[in-house]
Order: structure tokens, then C-alpha cells, then sequence
């Protein structure tokens, strides 16, 4: 096989599945109240336009927190900050665990072995863990701390999916045909293992962005994630914990925020990993 054919299938027909057209729209639902927060909110988020715990209104629709500020402006507000770490971190999992996947998969027998046990050691670990592990390291806690932490945390599980699919392509005949016609490494990389591993990569990169959202609501719940003002999904349900019984909508509304964004990018994957995957397109 010559340098410029690609070996890599085109790119099949996506399956609008309902599955998949339900994380599409609960995802894309969230990335436009997100967007939109940049331009316009109800309310300012630091004002207290209303009375303490009020129940949801035509005024307030989510109610009001302890301090009389608008719940369903602190929400949107929340949405974009778990889009901004899921995004952030995911970028950060891809850029470290891609390069060190392939690495690992081109590396010599005994620096592979060395890097598999450790990315097995790093992935024993809870990522929530080694995030809190990175956070109390660090100067202290801000929105980019805890971005950087989730994203080096979710790093090995990328790395080592990387190079047990890059191993693969490796292994295939089409690979030594292109060694022996003289392409480089890097030519190979780009030319035939890339387009061949990145359809499951991405599969992968959807279900690290909802593991991202639920680490950074993690954090905040323990006071390591975004500092307050910045109104995370975690930091309003610790804050409601302690009214949960007397203004449980406090509570609930940032819950199904949550949820909702994990479920949609749960089934956004599903939908993906259908079109990846040419036995699960056939049934």
C-alpha cells in the first residue's frame, strides 16, 4: 500500500437513533443555555432579588437560594461551567493520554511494559481521587485547578486505550508493507493509525466528558472545585443540604441539571459508539 492511500474505512452514515437523538438534544440543550449565560441571565448571579428559600414562582422560576439569589440563573451559570470542565478536561485527557498511548505503543518491548504498569497502577486509582490528590497539591482551589486535575486523572484511561488499539493497527499486514516502502513513523501515525483508532477514541472522549462533569460537581461538593461566586451544579447542592427538607427544590433543581447533562452524553456515546462499531451497525 503506497504512502497516500490511507488505510481506514470511510466514514459511515450516522444512525439517528432515538437514543442517540435524546442525548443529542439533552447535550445540545445545555451547550445553548451555556452559551447563551455569556450574553444574558435572568438575573445577576450575585444579586439577591428575592426572599431566602423562596419556592419556584413566575418571578423566579427554580426559586431561590439562602441568600434570596435566583436559583435558575445560578443553574445556567453551573451549565457552563460543566461544559468549560468537561471540554477543558477532555482536551487535556486527549492532548497527554494519545501521546503517551502511542508512545507506548511504538516504545520498545521493555519501556511498553513499564508504561502499561504504571497507566494500570494510575487507573486502580478513582479519578475523583487522584483529582483531589492533584487539587490539595496544588496552590488551591479554582475553576483551572480542578480542570487540570480531572484532565491529567483521566489521562491514563485515554493513554491506555490508545495504545491498545494503536497496538492493534500495528500488528496488521498493510503496516509492514508501509515500513518497507519507507514511511517514518510519524507517517504511519498519521496516515494509518489515527484514522484507524479514532472512531472508538471519540466514543471514549464523550463518556470521559460526563465522567469530568460528575468529578468537577464532586469537587465542588467538597469545596475544591470553583470557588464561589462561580455557581457550580456541586457547590449549590452542598449548599442546599443543610435546607433540603424545608426548600428541597433547592437541591432537586441542580440534581436534574446534573443528571440530565450525564444521561444526555451517556446516550450522545451510545449513539457514537454505534457508528464505530460495524458489528453493532448490523444488528
Amino acid at each position: 500500500m503506497s504512502d497516500a492511500t490511507p488505510a481506514f474505512a470511510p466514514l459511515p452514515r450516522l444512525r439517528l437513533t432515538p437514543a442517540f437523538l435524546i442525548g443529542a438534544t439533552l447535550v445540545g440543550l445545555h451547550v445553548v443555555v451555556g452559551l447563551l449565560t455569556l450574553i444574558w441571565t435572568p438575573y445577576d448571579p450575585t444579586a439577591m432579588t428575592g426572599g431566602r428559600l423562596a419556592p419556584p414562582s413566575l418571578a423566579h422560576w427554580a426559586g431561590t437560594d439562602r441568600l434570596g439569589r435566583d436559583l435558575f440563573t445560578e443553574i445556567m451559570i453551573g451549565a457552563r461551567i460543566a461544559l468549560s470542565v468537561g471540554i477543558g478536561a477532555v482536551a487535556i485527557a486527549a492532548a497527554i493520554g494519545v501521546t503517551v498511548g502511542l508512545l507506548a505503543a511504538f516504545a520498545s518491548r521493555a519501556v511498553d511494559d513499564v508504561l502499561a504498569a504504571t497507566l494500570d497502577i494510575l487507573i486502580a486509582f478513582p479519578t475523583l481521587l487522584l483529582a483531589m490528590l492533584i487539587v490539595a497539591a496544588s496552590d488551591g482551589a479554582s475553576l483551572g485547578t480542578a480542570i487540570l486535575a480531572i484532565g491529567i486523572a483521566a489521562s491514563s484511561i485515554v493513554a491506555r486505550l490508545t495504545r491498545i488499539l494503536a497496538r492493534r493497527v500495528l500488528a496488521m499486514d498493510y503496516i509492514t508493507a508501509a515500513r518497507v516502502s519507507g514511511t517514518g513513523w510519524l507517517g504511519i501515525v498519521r496516515i494509518h493509525v489515527l484514522p484507524n483508532i479514532w472512531p472508538t477514541l471519540i466514543v471514549n472522549f464523550a463518556l470521559q466528558f460526563g465522567l469530568a462533569v460528575i468529578a468537577e460537581a464532586s469537587l465542588s461538593y467538597l469545596g475544591l472545585g470553583a470557588p464561589p461566586p462561580n455557581a457550580s451544579w456541586g457547590r449549590l447542592l452542598q449548599e442546599a443540604q443543610a435546607t433540603v427538607y424545608t426548600a428541597p427544590f433547592g437541591a432537586i433543581a441542580p440534581g436534574i441539571a446534573l443528571v440530565s447533562l450525564v444521561i444526555g452524553l451517556n446516550l450522545f456515546a451510545d449513539g457514537l459508539r454505534d457508528v464505530a462499531d460495524p458489528t453493532r451497525r448490523r444488528r
